[in-house]
């Protein structure tokens, strides 16, 4: 068996290296390096020396007592399953003992094959029995090892699945609860990569690896002690070599691990970048940005390749140096063998020597092969090194935690005593300097002031989602750092500026604000805050999904729902943040008075901008420079004349206040886009309902009662149907195109060159293993030989020929690495590089599909690209090794000897099929656990990214439980597959044993009826068996195969997708000169993802160069959608958009967007600085500074730019963080305004910014509309007065136009609106 042992430490060799050679890392840690490693993590690691890990013990911290039992279990077993090899080891050198005296002939001759005539008085021993006793010890040590591998892997796997999803829970539980300053350091993509990657690489180095690497320790412990047992001197000189072994192992297990953390590093900018970018993808499309996102990701793409390929040459050259290394054993070993079975006959028999020599090798080999598990291993502790971190890491604000007071009764007395501020990542700007202030039990107080003197931070601070520096915040007398963070947050309520709202229906978002909340309390708290009407008018009503962060509603919607969730708490400190500011008049009237009623007898914070909403409040504070400057009535504050009274009169200044009655009647356009034609005129409750007509009359419908019943049964089926759509995205997702293997290749095609040149490496890789199966047989068989000094001669001969061997496989390795590492690198970097622009070529409805949501997009761009590497020239390298062993082994063995050839290759399926059930097991889970993930995935993105919304509401538990609830099934699946692997692997190991006692009870039977001598019966068992072991590991590729397909699948079926409107075409026309005239011609509209809704239902309008054109009506009649159209981020169902007369379908896409500038509601700026953020509106030109700073003027930030520390080098965080919303709409004002636009697109351009702000901006837009066209969109009508043409919009048609003057005449829509604006 021996040979064959020698054979299975070679496979282990060639195992381990091509394990890790070019599969792996392909594999291992490619999949890894998807994983957005922390872009603070990266300088921070550099500081720290290596990487920082935890250490071996502490990677075991969240082990409960059966865990540890089951590893204790596994350990055992896998140290009793080591010593198998070693044991047969001994079994076989006994055995080749009696196989060599069977071929020395009595008499001296030494004739080896003899005719079979003169057969039986060959061989001093009786061959036959000898064998059979051997085969039952087989037997024997097989059926144990079989047992013990079983029972090692299945404990382990368990005990580690059972970990991982503790540590999942503990990290996603320990996330939702650091304190905000935390979020404001780390980023959001690298969060979510450390909930899945990371936590997979640590679910790797906890489970199987440990025990298999015991095994193997154990092997060598085992090893050694036989090795010295039979012969010590041989022993010491065959360990000569090991030491050098040992080092290549460590040097190259060094360069691989610092390769590996760099490319971590390069792939998690390049996976942070393309998170910003799809996250804020309408505004790269709008300013054309895709080629400067594509240069960004692409930079640290390149940079990853480069590390990539230096990891694949040296992980290969170190493989080939291993080789060289141990050929040269082998010959060092055979060499003084045979001096030793000659000067010391008496200790030394051949059998002797193959038992020392293989207990060794077998021995060190089985260090290498522990090597890989080692390394899983030290990921696992670097992994979990951040992963733990966080886990442990002291929260100075726990909601999660039970301390602090909880105080029976909340009066909801507030007093802010002399607070200093500033924010932790922020540490140059202050931002309170010394506030005071005391807010009565069940009053009012207004919080006014420009943008950024710390208003918002006032309300933040109230939640603790800070503490501040110095002062502290009291309630009722309590400070509150002393009370219960979570009953703290329990007891306010929040309506912020921009409402988050999460991707479920609008009942959970609800929910969301108390968990035991009734149906009737949901329904109170949606009349109060005035969104009842609209939400009945859904099809779908409270069940009615609103998309990914509440896309598919207005924002009049969005914040009315926030509203009643604040209200379903029933807080006593209620704190509304611009809660009105989104909203349209008509909506705001309403909203206000539900506002003012909801203030009755709560302490309520208010910060408006809009200060008619705040007349009414108890107590108004003038903020200036993060200090109060006054406080008292609006009367009070009107005779001080100080900042309060300039506020007031900068904004009345231009309002025209038409007195009048204040008509307020919700109209039957207030819901959103959600309306079939024949519904949109019909309120739910069956009533008869008031619609002021555009004429002025009023009409009254009494068709409600008759078509509201039809209505209810379409609501029904609907409902079913809306269902079984929320469900489609996981069949859809399945439905693949089939990817031929060429078309991958294809992709490879300019590295054709290098990938012929390894694919002919590896051919040669593949005779080498054969060859040195002849050679091997041929030294056993000149121990036969009785003339001594032919003896020597041929041994060294011999010896000399496996060096030659190991030269050779040096070389072809080396070949193999450059060659499949520049081949693999190119590809992946070119996979990457075509899917992100693929995906940045996708018109817009793409990303409003849930199935695309942008954590989902983010996974697979890490994920996919890596996978696919796998499938391509590496794999053809290792195809090919296998084939040519297969072939060299097959020919060689039936020249030798047919008879146990066939034997033998009868054998071989069982080995194939025991690695075929075992790569099965495996591949057939991979896409269900993605899936899965994925799911776990969105929910942690969801709730991290608005992590904000999510503490205030204290609504940590459900995303928790949520969380856990994904992860259920994976969990259960991974329990259950825990005992087949561990049987497949069972198998793998012990089918050996039993082949071997069957092989050579069968060749002892050959031999004693003279058809065989025994030297061919060795160089048959060990060429085939070599070729076996080969093929059985390069089989154990497949699951890499497996992912590979499904992932190449999606990366084809994704550049294969062709866009309705491709932002990458160069077909159409650009116009020589445009004036700026446009048109919107019977225009009818529906989002793709709602096709039911029609939201535009024939919009004609028109605007000619230089005018201005202002889009009024209340929330979700289409406004917004039509400034889309003329994006075309979308195309219209029917009718045309036209510019300067030209369909704008007709025209070039990239010209065309590059004549407008857009400065929406929420604007998305990108993590870099303030002049880059600028800078953004003319991409492809060079601009100057002085450039930026006219835009900057012109938007009136450049002040105070001028006034931070770094100026217009200040990074402005992620999505813009660290700016107030005043600051943020400025600069997207100002990025819009360099690119000097023939058309301005503003929507809602001014409603976030405060009085002062606004008054500047609007000035400043007022200048910018100069010579431009112009089409604004607002709510507040004080700030579309001067247009040229303003347009009411009702139920997605324009109802009457005029100027404003004409329009107040009329007395109809437009007047209606004003009227219900101008309440005071």
């Amino acid at each position: 068996m021996e040979d064959f042992d020698d054979p299975k430490t070679i496979k282990y060799l060639t195992d381990v290296m091509q394990h890790n050679g070019h599969n792996n890392p392909a594999f291992e840690h490619d999949g890894k390096n998807g994983s957005l490693e922390n872009e603070e993590k990266s300088p921070k690691k550099e500081k720290k020396g290596p990487t920082a890990m935890v250490g071996y013990l502490e990677l075991f911290h969240f082990a409960d007592s059966l865990d540890k039992l089951l590893m204790v279990v596994g350990l055992i077993s896998a140290m009793a399953s080591g010593t198998g090899l070693p044991l047969m080891i001994i079994v076989f050198g006994e055995m080749t003992d009696a196989f060599v005296q069977s071929g020395i002939p009595q008499n001296g001759t030494s004739d080896v094959n003899i005719s079979v005539s003169d057969c039986t008085q060959v061989g001093s021993i009786d061959i036959e029995t000898e064998m059979t006793r051997y085969a039952y010890y087989f037997v024997g040590i097989g059926a144990a090892v079989f047992v013990l591998s079983s029972v090692q892997v299945w404990t382990f796997l368990l005990s580690a699945t059972r970990q991982s999803h503790r540590i999942r829970q503990k990290f996603f539980k320990a996330v939702l609860h650091q304190d905000m300053s935390w979020f404001d350091a780390n980023q959001i993509g690298t969060l979510n990569n450390r909930l899945t990657e990371d936590i997979n690489t640590i679910h790797e180095g906890l489970g199987d690896k440990i025990c298999i690497f015991v095994q193997y320790l154990s092997t060598f412990v085992a090893g050694i002690v036989i090795g010295f047992v039979h012969g010590w001197k041989l022993t010491l000189v065959i360990l000569s070599v090991s030491p050098l072994l040992g080092i290549s192992a460590m040097v190259w297990t060094k360069l691989l691990t610092s390769f590996t953390i760099k490319e971590l590093a390069a792939y998690a900018k390049a996976g942070a970048v393309a998170e910003e970018v799809l996250t804020a993808i309408r505004t790269v499309v709008a300013f054309n940005g895709q080629e400067k996102a594509l240069a960004k990701y692409n930079g640290n793409l390149i940079a990853a390749k480069t590390v990539g390929i230096k990891k694949s040459i040296t992980t290969n050259t170190s493989m080939g140096i291993t080789q060289l290394f141990i050929f040269g054993a082998y010959a060092l070993a055979f060499w003084y063998g045979t001096k030793l079975t000659i000067d010391e006959p008496v200790d030394y028999t051949i059998g002797r020597v193959l038992i020392v020599f293989f207990s060794i090798l077998i021995g060190t080999f089985s260090l290498g092969q522990a090597a890989p598990n080692v390394e899983s291993i030290s990921n696992a502790r670097g992994a979990a090194y951040e992963v733990y971190k966080i886990i442990n890491k002291h929260r100075p604000i726990d909601s999660s935690s039970e301390d602090g007071h909880k105080p029976d009764r909340l009066v909801g007395q507030i007093e802010f005593k002399n607070i200093h501020f500033i924010y932790p990542s922020r540490p140059d700007s202050k931002i309170l300097k010394g506030l005071n202030l005391k807010v009565k039990a069940g009053k009012t107080i207004a919080l006014v002031g420009s943008s950024g003197c710390g208003k918002s931070t006032t309300i933040q601070l109230l939640q603790r989602f800070y503490d501040p520096q110095d002062g502290m915040v009291t309630l009722d007398g309590h400070d509150i750092r002393t009370l219960n963070v979570k009953w703290l947050r329990e007891n306010i309520g929040v309506v912020s500026q921009e409402p988050i709202l999460f991707g479920t229906t609008i009942k959970e978002n609800i929910r969301y604000g108390r968990e035991n909340v009734t149906d009737e309390e949901i329904i109170t708290a949606t009349k109060e805050a005035n969104a009842y009407d609209f939400i009945s008018k859904l099809p779908d009503t409270f069940n009615t999904m609103v998309g990914e962060r509440g896309a598919q509603l207005s924002g009049g919607q969005k914040q009315r729902i926030a509203i009643a969730r604040a209200l379903v708490r029933n807080p006593k400190i209620l704190l509304l943040d611009e809660a009105t500011s989104a909203l349209d008049t008509q909506s705001e009237s309403v909203v206000q008075s539900a506002l003012d009623k909801a203030r009755a007898g709560r302490t309520t914070i208010v910060i408006a901008h809009r200060l008619s909403t705040i007349r009414t409040a108890d107590v108004i504070a003038g903020f200036h420079n993060g200090v109060v400057v006054e406080q008292g009535t609006h009367d009070d504050l009107m005779n001080k004349q100080g900042v309060y009274y300039s506020l007031v009169t900068l904004q009345n200044y231009g309002k025209q206040i038409d007195e009048g009655d204040e008509e307020t009647e919700e109209e039957g356009d207030e819901f959103y886009y959600e309306i079939d034609d024949e519904e949109d005129d019909n309120n739910d409750d069956l009533q008869e309902v008031v619609t002021p007509d555009p004429s002025g009359m009023e009409i009254m419908r009494r068709d409600t009662l008759r078509r509201s019943s039809k209505r209810k049964h379409k609501k029904s089926k609907r409902k079913s149907k809306s269902k079984a759509d929320v469900e489609k995205p996981a069949e859809v997702e399945e439905n693949l195109p089939n990817v031929s293997l060429g078309r991958i290749l294809a992709l490879n095609s300019p590295e054709l060159g290098y990938i012929i040149m390894g694919v002919i490496a590896a051919a040669i890789s593949g005779g080498i293993y054969p060859t040195f199966a002849v050679i091997f047989g041929k030294v056993i068989g000149a121990f036969s030989e009785t003339d001594l000094d032919k003896k020597s001669r041929q041994t060294i001969l011999l010896s000399l020929m496996f060096l030659a061997l190991g030269v050779i496989s040096l070389v072809v390795y080396v070949v193999m690495g450059f060659s499949f590492g520049i081949s693999g690198e190119n590809l992946t970097l070119r996979l990457r590089h075509l899917s992100f622009k693929a995906l940045l070529r996708q018109e817009i409805g793409f990303f409003d599909d849930h199935a695309n949501a942008v954590g989902v997009l983010l996974t697979r761009l890490a994920t996919d690209a890596s996978q696919v590497k796998g499938a391509t020239g590496s794999r053809m390298g290792l195809m090919t090794m296998t084939v040519c062993t297969l072939l060299t082994a097959i020919i060689i063995a039936f020249v030798h000897g047919w008879q146990l050839t066939l034997l033998i290759l009868a054998c071989i399926p069982f080995l194939i099929g025991a690695n075929f059930i075992r790569m099965k097991s495996m591949a057939g889970h991979a896409s269900k656990d993605q899936k899965a993930l994925e799911e776990a995935g969105r929910i942690s993105t969801e709730a991290v990214e608005n992590i904000r919304t999510v503490v205030s509401l204290t609504r940590e538990p459900t995303f928790y439980e949520q969380y856990n609830q994904s992860l259920e099934g994976p969990y259960k699946d991974a329990l259950k597959k825990a005992p087949i692997y561990g049987i497949t692997y069972a198998v793998s190991q012990s089918l050996n044993f039993f082949v071997n006692a069957a092989v050579f009870r069968f060749g002892a039977w050959l031999i004693a009826h003279c058809y065989m001598g025994f030297e061919n019966v060795f160089i048959v068992f060990s060429t085939i068996m070599f070729a076996a072991m080969n093929v059985g590991q390069s089989t154990s590729l497949a699951p890499d195969f497996g992912k590979a397909k499904v992932s190449s699948q999606r990366i084809m079926k994704l550049l294969d997708r062709k866009p309705t409107i491709d932002s990458y075409s160069e077909e159409g026309d650009s116009l020589s000169s445009f004036e700026g005239n446009l048109e919107f011609k019977e225009v009818k509209f529906v989002y793709p993802t709602r096709p039911k809704v029609m939201v535009l239902q024939g919009l004609n309008v028109k605007v000619s160069k230089g005018q201005t054109l202002a889009l009024v009506g209340s929330s979700g009649c289409g406004k917004s959608t039509s400034v889309q159209l003329l994006e075309r981020f979308y195309d219209p169902l029917d009718g045309q958009v036209f510019a300067d007369g030209f369909d704008t379908k007709s025209l070039n896409l990239k010209w065309l967007r590059s004549q407008m500038g857009i400065v929406s509601q929420e604007p998305m700026l990108f993590d870099c600085s303030i002049a880059e953020n600028i800078q953004y509106g003319v991409i492809g030109k060079q601009v100057t500074h002085e450039e930026i700073e006219e835009a900057a003027r012109a938007a009136n930030i450049h002040n105070f730019i001028d006034d931070l520390p770094d100026k217009y080098n200040t990074r402005v965080g992620d999505k813009g963080a660290q700016l107030s919303g005043g600051q943020k709409q400025r600069i997207a004002i100002a990025r819009a305004l360099i690119r000097k636009p023939k058309v301005l697109l503003l929507d809602e351009a001014t409603s976030a910014l405060d009085t002062e702000s606004e008054k500047v901006v609007q000035q400043a837009l007022d200048d910018a509309r100069q010579g431009r066209t112009c089409v604004v969109i607002a709510h507040r009508l004080s700030t579309v007065q001067n247009a040229d043409i303003i347009a009411v919009i009702q139920n997605g048609r324009v109802v009457e136009q005029g100027t404003h003057s004409q329009l107040l005449a009329k007395q109809g829509a437009y007047y209606a609106l004003v009227n219900s604006q101008v309440t005071h």
